[in-house]
């Protein structure tokens, strides 16, 4: 129920409501109260109480809720309805259509001062800004919707703090990304808000940026957390999400088949929904699982499959990272050539705050590339630049691997104390992965 108007807005709204039915004062009043007392409140100058409120709204045939605060039981399902349509339409892959939706709604959720219903509208409007890549506008929205929950109990904030990391992560922001994730999931923990929902959504929205800061062992547990925590969840999609963030963790550890098995798990869950933006990704993620386990074709199969659909979606951001990694799969099938034009073609979609680590990820096959074709100086280039992406991303998981190729390259052109330096970087990304950028692990789960 939300907050009522002022007196003198009740008492304007009783007139009119009475006068467009032809009822008197005294019809009104009677026969609980008297009609001096429906003047005065009519007049603004009596707070009336629930009671009389109720017994004036039958007598003129509206809900409580309409009377009090100008609202109809009726607009507000209405405007609930049209919210879950607008899920929907996300859902599916059209996320401009969404995007107009929810701003529609959040303006007749603004103009009858629903805030819950203005925090789901904003909400939405976050993650249609992580599915075409304008993450900083995402990320307004998210932080939008956290001041219309700021006193909501904090399993219902989750999911605007949670789309908030995912834009901070998304634009290589990596180390913030996973305190606020972890500091949500220390807070929930420790104050014994054992919320499954929530706390799902969290354990599988941090294994990403643990993976790629180099802590495989927080991922790992993470997963572990996941997974126990999946049967007591009831939304399906957000089962499936965990699936699909799982899998990265069975793969750092050699699990193929159970990656694969995780993923496929994911996947029908998001065809029996309907759910084809993450449906693309199942796609994308099976054709990195075939990648590692060297079944090329297939891999290629699978991400071609990612971006078409993705593309199809207008998910910008999205498909230019799965360009990346197809590219890696047609540059070892012995494709290059195509390789390097599709990384050029779509490495002015991503930048240093733009998916940073897929960017760093270009540089570095560009470079082999280049490489390959004993232009050293470009190679050299491209290296340099994929490692100022990485460190600025905080993504020590890549670290190493580069500063090998880089130092190696150097060492080929007789640089050798350049090279050396290089190794040495490498190594100190090595020595303790993600230990140097996380701080202690949030407390567990009661599980």
């Amino acid at each position: 129920m939300g907050e009522r108007d002022e007196p003198e807005v009740i008492g304007r709204r009783v007139q009119r409501l009475r006068v467009e039915q032809g009822l008197t004062q005294r019809q009104l009043a009677e026969p609980t109260y008297t009609p001096a007392y429906v003047s005065t409140l009519e007049a603004g100058r009596v707070r009336p109480s629930d009671e009389a409120l109720k017994h004036i709204a039958e007598r003129l045939g509206v809900d409580f809720e309409e009377l009090s605060t100008g609202r109809s039981a009726r607009l507000v399902t209405d405007l609930r309805l049209r919210l879950t349509e607008a899920q929907r339409a996300l859902a599916t892959g059209e996320a401009e259509q969404a995007a107009r939706q929810y701003a529609e709604l959040l303006a007749e959720a603004e103009e009858h001062g629903l805030v819950e219903e203005q925090a789901t509208a904003l909400l939405g409007l976050g993650e249609c800004g992580i599915d075409t890549g304008e993450l900083e506008t995402a990320r307004r929205h998210f932080e939008r919707a956290e001041e219309c929950l700021a006193h909501a109990p904090l399993p219902a904030r989750v999911p605007a703090l949670r789309g908030r990391a995912v834009a901070h992560y998304l634009a290589g922001e990596l180390r913030y990304a996973v305190y606020l994730l972890e500091s949500t999931l220390d807070e929930l923990n420790r104050g014994g808000l054992h919320d499954p929902d929530a706390l799902l959504l969290l354990y599988a929205s941090v294994i990403g940026p643990y993976m790629d800061m180099g802590a495989q062992a927080r991922a790992a547990q993470a997963a572990e957390f996941a997974l126990a925590l999946a049967p007591q969840v009831g939304d399906p999609a957000l089962v499936a999400r965990m699936h699909r963030s799982v899998a990265r963790t069975l793969l750092a550890e050699g699990r193929l088949a159970e990656a694969d098995a995780s993923l496929a798990k994911a996947a029908e869950l998001y065809r029996q929904l309907q759910l084809r933006t993450e449906l693309a990704n199942c796609h994308w993620m099976r054709g990195y699982v075939y990648a590692q386990n060297n079944q090329l074709e297939r891999a290629e199969d699978e991400l071609r499959q990612a971006q078409v659909m993705l593309s199809a979606q207008r998910a910008a951001l999205y498909t230019s990272q799965v360009a990346v990694e197809l590219a890696d799969v047609l540059h070892r099938r012995g494709k290059s050539e195509a390789a390097a034009a599709l990384l050029h073609e779509v490495l002015g979609d991503l930048s240093s705050e733009r998916g940073a680590v897929h960017a760093a990820g270009a540089h570095r096959l560009l470079g082999i590339i280049a490489e390959d074709a004993r232009d050293t100086d470009s190679a050299e280039e491209h290296y340099v630049r994929a490692l100022s992406l990485l460190e600025r991303a905080g993504a020590a998981g890549d670290l190493a691997d580069l500063c090998r190729l880089l130092g190696d390259l150097l060492r080929r052109t007789g640089r050798v104390e350049a090279a050396l330096d290089a190794y040495r970087t490498g190594l100190g990304h090595r020595t303790a992965p993600g230990t140097t950028t996380l701080g202690p692990a949030p407390a567990q789960p009661p599980l």
